[in-house]
C-alpha cells in the first residue's frame, strides 16, 4: 500500500479488539485497515442502492459482456 497513511491513537475494549483480530486472524493494523476499508464499501453499496429502479439500461445482456 502506497497511499499516505496517518498514524492514531484510540481506545477500543479489548474484547471487540481481540474478537476482531480472532476473526481476520491477523494483526491489529491490518485487522482495523480492514474493517475501515469494509465500512467504506458498505457506505458506497448503500447509496447506490437507492438508484435502485432509477437507473434504466440500454443495453442487452450480451451487449453488456462483450468486451471492447
Amino acid at each position: 500500500m502506497n497511499a499516505p497513511t496517518k498514524k492514531v491513537t484510540i481506545e477500543l475494549p479489548e474484547g471487540d479488539l481481540a474478537s476482531a483480530m480472532d476473526y481476520s486472524g491477523q494483526g491489529v493494523t491490518e485487522t482495523l485497515r480492514t474493517a475501515l476499508r469494509q465500512y467504506v464499501s458498505r457506505e458506497a453499496q448503500r447509496r447506490l442502492l437507492n438508484y435502485r429502479g432509477k437507473v434504466k439500461f440500454t443495453l442487452t445482456l450480451d451487449e453488456m459482456k462483450y468486451d471492447r
